[in-house]
């Protein structure tokens, strides 16, 4: 295995962990030739949450970051290729398909099962095994651990979901992977109540929604064993332009850059106060 194989881990000081499962654009070239061309532009990547989530390593957050594409394999989905909503469009362990539902190989050069296994023992493993020994880490120097899954979609994709997608959408897992007190401080802070001035910050908000968490988040949010797990999907129209070139846009960054460090500081308390 390769260094590259391996995601990128910044430790921190305090009991939160971010998790970026999606940010990563590398296609290994040995790969390349099996996609059609519009695959190597990589357009369904979670673009610069990196950069859009840079104040984390101010509040003393831990991060975990891929260099792989999710169009070679997808770190939030689990290993047997399950569906995470049933009943919808998903997709894959190792996507076939573009968000627009059109494919992403060239006829006949889909990955077969043993493509399968070789990317899940290649990029699939380092990652969960880093993701997992950084919250023991976590977990044994604070007592407890708090993890948060981020993402960013764009807001209207008709072969996921129908109409506008809500700007942020929280998941637990339907309750089962943070505990409630976290989920209700996460909600406020995005709504901007709470806060003293109960302006509300603008943004549309949901709480299990059509993300209610992927894989990583039902996975390891695990409340009663001390690990609390929050996924937030947001719309990519926040901070950037969600058409090619895929631009970075620093006005409306920065408008919603203090909610999620609102939200995340809300989780944090919540989970301190909690196991207090």
């Amino acid at each position: 295995m390769t260094s590259s194989a391996l995601p990128d881990l910044h430790q921190g000081t305090t009991p939160l962990l971010i998790s970026m499962p999606h940010v990563g654009t590398r296609i290994p070239a040995a790969l390349q030739a099996a996609y059609v061309d519009r695959a190597l532009d990589v357009e369904d990547t979670d673009w610069h949450l990196e950069r859009l989530y840079a104040f984390a390593h101010e509040i003393g957050a831990s991060m975990l970051v891929p260099s792989i594409s999710r169009y070679v394999i997808d770190l939030n989905r689990p290993p047997d290729d399950t569906p995470m909503y049933p009943g919808a469009s998903n997709t894959e362990l190792c996507p076939t398909r573009f968000f627009t539902g059109d494919p992403l190989y060239l006829p006949g050069m889909a990955p077969d099962a043993q493509a399968i296994e070789h990317r899940k023992t290649a990029y699939w493993q380092p990652y969960h095994q880093a993701l997992q020994n950084e919250l023991a880490r976590i977990k044994a120097a604070h007592g407890f651990a708090l993890l948060w899954d981020a993402h960013s979609i764009r807001s209207e994709i008709p072969w996921l979901f129908e109409g506008r997608l809500p700007d942020l959408n929280i998941g637990t897992a339907n309750g089962a992977s943070a505990d409630a007190r976290i989920t209700e401080a996460v909600a406020q802070a995005a709504a901007g109540l709470g806060s003293g001035s109960d302006k509300g910050t603008g943004f549309s908000i949901v709480v299990n929604g059509r993300f209610r968490g992927g894989y990583i988040t039902r996975r390891y949010g695990q409340p009663h064993a001390g690990i609390h797990a929050v996924q937030l999907e947001m719309c990519q129209c926040t901070y950037m332009q969600e058409a090619s070139p895929f631009g970075f846009e620093s006005a409306p960054a920065a408008r919603v850059q203090p909610v999620l460090k609102g939200m995340l500081s809300a989780a944090l308390a919540g989970a301190r106060a909690i196991h207090a």
